[in-house]
């Protein structure tokens, strides 16, 4: 389900967990794997902008294209692995997880572009 609203979201640990089952159970270890799947997530982002970047792409449009590839990709996925249930998500949900994502995709293109663009 998307972020919705809420700051304690697992979603990042319930991924990493579906993926590569951890036998993890405390409630600290969860905390330390859901911190860790958020950045390393958020790492694949600046990367596939990086990647847009070698190829030529900067600014909105390469966060447009970044965006749409990668959220396209989050929710396809996700949802193959039963972490996402978007037929069931609400306007409100969708409205939100999308401008979640997008925030994110924005300082991420502002970012490389500004600190850390090689072609600069």
């Amino acid at each position: 389900m998307p972020l919705t609203g809420r700051d304690d979201s697992y979603a990042p640990a319930d991924f990493a967990e579906r993926v590569l089952p951890s036998g993890l159970t405390g409630r600290l270890d969860r905390d330390r794997l859901n911190t860790v799947t958020h950045y390393s997530l958020g790492t694949l982002w600046g990367t596939a902008y990086g990647v847009a970047a070698a190829k030529g792409l900067r600014g909105q449009r390469a966060v447009n294209t970044v965006f749409a590839t990668v959220f396209a990709g989050d929710v396809l996925l996700n949802t193959a692995l039963g972490l996402y249930q978007p037929s069931t998500w609400t306007i409100k949900d969708w409205a939100i997880d999308i401008l979640d994502k997008y925030v994110q995709a924005q300082a991420t293109g502002l970012a490389f572009d500004r600190l850390l663009d090689p072609a600069r």
